[in-house]
């Protein structure tokens, strides 16, 4: 039986950066791509206060949707949110795909940056900084419409909720002695343009997860999944049949 897909969207983001893979494998697995707390259309809640909750979030709706076990995906936070529901709920997951992500904690520098954003986000409000990064979340060259859709999705996220999230993030754990007891097969993906967790951080992950396999889009920066949709779901297709075949 095919393993459920779930899959955790960035920062700050919505479900809808991952439509062209719902509409690539729903037909066959159940996909479930939920809104993190304080983004798109989740329900009202308080923004998050520890980084934990995210994952706490994610696998609580699972629990209400009766998916035991599953596939999980995330890029770039929802990479950092798939890592700790590795940490907190590791025997729920049957497989593992980190999209532009890393694993290490935030350096002093790094806090800083993130609490620094914060702040400007909760006085300036989200377009300026949509405006400023929208090229570096995507290549360039990249379709209109995909600008389009990534300059949307932030411009659509609240400032209390991505403010929170940032500091949520400045506190996260270090997942690197982590990944090397991840069990499970793990893809890594990442666009060969990407600035925000470059090739070389998706090598090391690699390098550290035992089971794992790595695949750079070319062409794309830090969001393959709508820049390259059909290389990035032909390697997620390769994964998750292997993880079906495996448990077949």
């Amino acid at each position: 039986m095919a393993a459920p897909l779930v899959l955790v969207h960035g920062h700050p983001f919505d479900h809808t950066m991952w439509n062209p893979q719902i509409e690539a494998f729903s037909p066959a697995r159940r996909v479930i791509a939920p809104d993190l707390r304080g983004y798109g259309a989740s329900p009202e809640a308080p923004p998050v206060a520890a980084f934990e909750q995210f994952a706490q979030d994610v696998v609580a709706l699972l629990d209400g949707l009766g998916v035991e076990t599953f596939v999980l995906a995330g890029l770039s936070m929802g990479g950092q949110i798939a890592m700790d529901c590795c940490r907190q709920f590791p025997d729920r997951i049957r497989g593992l795909v980190l999209a532009d992500t890393f694993p290490a904690a935030e350096t002093p520098e790094g806090v800083r940056t993130r609490h620094a954003m914060a702040d400007r986000l909760l006085a300036e409000g989200m377009r300026g900084y949509a405006d400023e990064v929208l090229e570096k979340m995507v290549a360039p060259t990249a379709d209109p419409r995909v600008k389009a859709h990534v300059h949307r999705m932030m411009t659509a996220t609240r400032p209390e909720s991505a403010a929170a999230a940032l500091r949520a993030r400045a506190a996260r754990p270090d997942y690197r002695e982590l990944l090397t007891r991840v069990t499970v097969p793990a893809l890594v993906v990442v666009g060969a343009d990407d600035t925000y967790t470059p090739v070389a951080y998706a090598e090391a992950m690699h390098a550290a997860l035992p089971h794992s396999t790595l695949h750079v889009i070319r062409g794309a920066a830090h969001m393959p999944n709508l820049e390259r949709p059909e290389e990035f779901n032909e390697a997620l297709g390769k994964f998750l049949a292997g993880i079906d075949r495996s448990e077949g």
